[in-house]
């Protein structure tokens, strides 16, 4: 820790980079009954922390290293931060990115100075081309995370910190991606302030750190949720591992539900918007301080960055109430018959309803898709459930269900009469052209496309919901073909939300 501590002490940052506010969250803490405090790392030039780590590591070349030039390979934050201090440096810089990489971050990087190449579908092919571009030219090659000065850099946080907050703090929570960040700024605070927790926030579906500090060293996990894209890392650096997993008090993960209701405390507190990593520290603190396990004193969370496209904010803000717990999604079976409607509201009283889907279908009974407004989160929707149950009615929880959020409250009505050998599939689709395509053009004639379902969200990627027609004798070689496309899948055929909403009806 001492030659880290050393490393942050004379790095040197502030050529470029600003000390970021630490700011009180006024309703938040008011809401949660602790003293809650969030680190602007979104306020820095290029919005990201990242420009902290990428100067004080290029910062450091020798001129033979400066004149050979740099480059990274990086789909966002810390391509910036590189394109932006080589061009105050008078440093080539050349930014390798995925082509599916949305063009507000191509021109950003652009704008900062940087030579932009675009190259495959994802960041490990984009990365694996960087490498090869530094090999024949002489690139220097400046790393995200797994580097001591880009390490060092992210560590002047804590310094400052500590020296804005110099009173009591529980802890401090960090996000983790590739771990530079959590490890700069725990090694800088355990230095000089063992008696304050350190702990990381991960993405449930991209949780490489904590994989890592289970298996005892650094693995690639087999594929990881894009929607926090900012800390979408399939494997951490060796050594951020070793500096984390030796100075890290926990690890918490969020789903991506929590983080958009951190984005949204985020603006109800700054009047700020938060990219999804840049509210996941935040998010980790709340899940904490709700189940009780948040120590005593100030807690801070560093919002790591407000690298968003605007078109991503609908999605966030179709998560957030569910999020937050303020809203539960139920599919509730009712009579078929005049009246049912208007008895089924009488049951729910004076509770608001954010959202209700039917269409009439054949039979005794009907099933709605409702949205309903909660004050007082699960313990609430638990006894709604219950009171609709005790009145006759069938529930179904949807709140936690990804294809009825991401789909079926969007296709409500779409039943067919006897629909043969329909399966139902959940893709993630690069967004970028050919890409539909590529999946469409391998499928056997005997394939019939039933339903289709997509929704862009400003992401890189997209979610798309499939039905196909698929006889149980050429099931295997269905299989085979999705599995050669390379695009993530899941199989949804006995969701509920697809059941009850979407599945054919039988005569």
């Amino acid at each position: 820790m001492l030659d880290y501590v050393r490393r942050i002490l004379t790095s040197s940052v502030y050529e470029v980079a600003e000390e970021t506010p630490l700011d009180r969250m006024e309703l938040l803490s008011a809401r949660l009954g602790r003293e809650v405090l969030l680190k602007r790392e979104d306020m820095q030039p290029v919005f990201s922390f990242k420009i902290r780590g990428a100067h004080n590591r290029i910062a450091q070349l020798d001129a033979a290293e400066r004149a050979r030039g740099v480059i990274c390979a990086s789909a966002g934050n810390h391509a910036q931060g590189v394109a932006l201090s080589a061009t105050r440096l008078g440093i080539r810089a050349v930014i390798v990115m995925p082509t599916t990489t949305p063009v507000i971050k191509i021109n950003a990087v652009r704008r900062l100075g940087g030579e932009v190449v675009l190259f495959g579908d994802g960041f490990d092919a984009a990365r694996a081309h960087a490498a090869e571009l530094a090999a024949k030219h002489g690139y220097v090659v400046v790393h995200p995370f797994d580097d001591p000065d880009v390490i060092a850099g992210q560590g002047t946080i804590g310094m400052e910190l500590l020296r804005q907050h110099p009173g009591e703090v529980g802890a401090i929570y960090i996000p983790v991606g590739g771990g530079g960040l959590a490890a700069g700024i725990a090694a800088f605070i355990k230095f000089l302030r063992p008696d304050i927790r350190v702990i990381g926030v991960e993405p449930e579906e991209a949780a490489s750190m904590k994989a890592a500090i289970a298996a005892g060293h650094p693995v690639a996990l087999d594929q990881v949720g894009l929607f926090a894209d900012g800390v979408a890392v399939r494997q951490v650096g060796t050594e951020t591992f070793r500096l984390c997993r030796e100075l890290l008090d926990d690890i918490v993960t969020v789903t991506a539900d929590e983080i958009c209701a951190a984005i949204k405390d985020i603006f109800d507190d700054m009047r700020a918007i938060a990219e999804p990593a840049g509210a996941l520290a935040l998010a980790g603190l709340r899940r904490q301080v709700e189940r009780g396990e948040a120590p005593a004193g100030a807690l801070i969370a560093i919002n790591s960055g407000a690298n968003v496209n605007f078109d991503r904010l609908r999605y966030v803000a179709e998560r957030a109430e569910i999020g937050e717990r303020a809203e539960a999604l139920l599919s509730v079976e009712i009579p078929e018959r005049p009246g049912s409607y208007r008895a089924f509201i009488r049951l729910l009283g004076q509770r608001a309803i954010t959202e209700f889907n039917y269409r009439f279908a054949h039979g005794a009974t009907a099933k709605i898709f409702v949205g309903i407004k909660l004050t007082q989160g699960d313990a609430e929707k638990h006894e709604i459930i219950a009171m609709l149950e005790k009145h006759g009615l069938g529930v179904t929880d949807m709140t936690d269900n990804e294809v009825a959020k991401l789909h079926v409250r969007h296709m409500v009505g779409g039943r067919v009469n006897d629909l043969r050998d329909e399966v139902v599939y959940r893709f993630q689709f690069p967004e970028r052209p050919g890409a539909l395509l590529k999946f469409l053009e391998g499928l056997n004639d005997e394939w019939n496309i039933s339903l289709f379902h997509y929704r862009n969200h400003g992401a890189d990627y997209g979610r798309v919901l499939v039905g196909v027609q698929v006889p149980a004798a050429t099931h295997a070689d269905f299989i085979a073909h999705i599995e050669a496309v390379g695009f993530p899948y899941w199989d949804e055929t006995n969701n509920p939300a697809y059941r009850q909403f979407l599945d054919h009806e039988r005569s």
